[in-house]
């Protein structure tokens, strides 16, 4: 899964991260949020999960500490790490950001 995974963050397009764990509840409050964004931006975002549990060994090098906790990568660099649940909202305008850029 790590060598996908950053075959996927190696990206020019900005990537959204979702790190989150099955019995996790706030997470659970993030899979509506994320739609919105992806609605809103579409093809100029892509949006993955990636439960902890399963994946420790990227958990562990990206040092997510609590859930749910998004980052976003731009050419494999992690460029924006917010921890809870965030807005819509906000998350566009962070992910516009890195597209202007």
């Amino acid at each position: 899964m790590i060598g996908k995974f950053n075959n996927i963050i190696n990206s020019s397009r900005p990537v959204l991260v979702d790190f989150y764990a099955e019995w996790c509840g706030p997470c659970k409050q993030m899979p509506p949020i994320l739609k919105q964004v992806k609605d809103e931006l579409k093809e100029q975002v892509r949006i993955i999960k990636v439960d902890v549990d399963r994946n420790p060994q990227i958990a562990t090098k990206y040092q997510i500490r609590s859930i749910p906790t998004l980052m976003l990568f731009k050419d494999g660099e992690p460029k924006w790490t917010g921890l809870g649940v965030r807005s819509a909202d906000e998350i566009k305008l962070i992910v516009q950001a890195q597209i202007d850029n």
